[in-house]
């Protein structure tokens, strides 16, 4: 998970990965929240995934992708039960054999931002349908998924995704009589015992930490950061059961050994720990949207179009833009034609093909009229992997181009 000190200082995201870089919270937050993703430094941790400090997956810190701080948002939560800042009740140690069933490790490769990432994933189907949170997932353009129980390694696809509700759901390659995850029916109340597994500080080896449950219908709430956008998530369970970097998209587990929630996020300061999962009813409410392909304006089926250029967000002079990896980079550019501009190519695209290069201003796609990055990201978001279209784009010296490229699977959205 993420840490972060009260003061309001440097935040990231818990993942094992150095996905993402350090994002900064406002200092009158009470409690920090720092989200699940890939990526811990010496002194920082990220739930999903380890960097730096790890390794397996070492990065340097200047690589990682702009981070999410997590602000505690919404106090007592949507539910107003509970209360956060009670301290973490133990520390961690090996899984048990029961607690291992069911619960897989995932590495990702993120080839376009020249990082990695390691989460953890809890098995839905014998044939191997993996849950787990999307921000595990997010960015990566190969998924390795290994059992720990038996050391075997899978290929993974992605199923689809929601960015918005942070939950993914991945298919394993060739998997077949899988030991299963056994899910929990009737919730938890505050004072209940849990216990969180997961692959802390992305060793591969599952880890448990054992706490309670100090509120529920809790809400946390990013702060926008860099280049990514302000998101939030809520009716969360929350804990004081040690999650660390590397837990995201593990299980809490309730006294009798049922998975209650998804580990996702969490904040740590010298004195404080409280860690947030995503309830299991809601998780696979979700998973069940994506498992039967409904996609909509928060659910991604498969992997999204991706014409491969770098564009500037809206909001901001540089940073991603886009929908399901639609737009990815960063652009410091400015240009005297309405539209995308472009920042840069990535090499073997589509866009690339077509002849696009830094300082060139896309302005239709299809005979859309695109005025700026957010209009492209809307406008692929509207295809699939395979679909032809036309790009119409002005270059730098004012002359006009058009060309049909065929869009290629983008990373995981």
């Amino acid at each position: 998970m993420h840490r972060i000190d009260l003061n309001g200082t440097k935040i990231m995201r818990n993942d094992t990965s150095k996905r993402r870089t350090a994002g900064w919270i406002t200092a009158a937050v009470a409690a920090s929240v720092a989200f699940g993703l890939a990526g811990v430094t010496a002194s920082v941790a990220t739930v999903d995934s380890v960097a730096a400090a790890f390794s397996k997956t070492a990065i340097a810190h200047n690589s990682e992708r702009a981070g999410y701080g997590w602000s505690y948002g919404g106090g007592q939560g949507s539910s107003g039960q509970g209360s956060s800042g009670s301290s973490s009740s133990s520390s961690a140690q090996a899984a048990t054999a029961s607690e291992e069933k069911g619960v897989v490790v995932i590495d990702t490769n993120l080839a376009y931002e020249g990082a990695q990432a390691a989460g953890t994933g809890i098995v839905l189907t014998s044939s191997g349908e993996i849950l787990t949170n999307n921000h595990v997932v997010e960015g990566s353009t190969s998924i390795t998924v290994t059992v720990p129980a038996t050391g075997t390694s899978y290929k993974a696809s992605v199923v689809g995704t929601d960015a918005t509700d942070d939950v993914a759901v991945l298919q394993l390659s060739g998997a077949s009589g899988l030991a299963t995850a056994t899910l929990d029916n009737d919730g938890v109340s505050v004072g209940d015992n849990v216990t969180v597994v997961g692959n802390a500080g992305g060793t591969g080896t599952l880890v448990a930490a054992d706490g309670s449950v100090t509120g529920t219908g809790k809400s946390i709430t990013t702060q926008s950061e860099g280049v990514v956008a302000s998101e939030s998530l809520t009716g969360l369970i929350e804990t004081n059961a040690d999650i660390q970097a590397g837990d995201s998209g593990g299980p809490l587990y309730d006294s009798q050994g049922e998975v209650v929630g998804i580990d996702t996020a969490a904040s740590a300061s010298q004195n404080v720990s409280d860690g947030y999962a995503i309830p299991i009813e809601t998780a696979l409410g979700i998973a069940h949207r994506i498992e039967s392909g409904q996609a909509s304006s928060t659910v991604t089926i498969g992997l999204p179009a991706f014409l491969g250029v770098e564009v500037a967000s809206d909001a901001s002079s540089s940073g991603y833009s886009g929908l399901g990896g639609a737009s990815l980079g960063y652009n410091n550019g400015q240009s005297a034609t309405q539209g995308a501009v472009v920042g840069g190519v990535i090499d073997g695209t589509p866009a690339a093909s077509a002849g696009l290069t830094a300082g060139d201003t896309i302005t239709a796609v299809d005979g859309t009229a695109i005025a700026s990055s957010s209009d492209l990201t809307s406008a692929l978001a509207q295809y699939k992997p395979g679909d032809s279209v036309t790009i119409t784009w002005v270059d730098s010296a004012g002359a006009s181009h058009s060309a049909s490229v065929t869009l290629t699977s983008g990373p995981a959205a």
